[in-house]
């Protein structure tokens, strides 16, 4: 049976802005629970840097009924930090047989 990680999501809220007008957050970190980790392929590399200038390291896949937002967050695993970019892929969640229905992409943070 495949198993997912718990994960650590540091959700950001907004608490203002600096001195350029540029909104600045705090972050919360979450622990999320049976997130599949899987390195991209050369392929998604390749399309991750043509449409959004990142290298992409890894691959998410959260569980579904997860609430969530990750645009743009920090996410700590196996001992790292990285960052979530693009918009991501979302599934039915009724049509997906597994337990996971959402893809998103990290970036290496640090």
């Amino acid at each position: 049976m495949i198993k997912g990680i718990t994960v650590v999501l540091y959700e950001r809220t907004q608490t203002g802005t600096d001195a350029f007008n540029a909104p600045t957050y705090t972050e919360t970190p979450v622990a999320v629970k049976n997130v599949l980790v899987s390195p991209v392929t050369d392929e998604d590399v390749t399309d991750a840097l043509n449409l959004y200038g990142k290298r992409a390291e890894y691959e998410l896949c959260l569980p579904k009924g997860d609430a969530h937002d990750w645009k743009d967050c920090r996410v700590d695993f196996l001992g790292q930090s990285y960052r979530v970019f693009g918009k991501g892929k979302q599934w039915i969640e009724e049509n997906v047989p597994g337990p996971w229905n959402k893809k998103v992409l990290v970036e290496a943070y640090g």
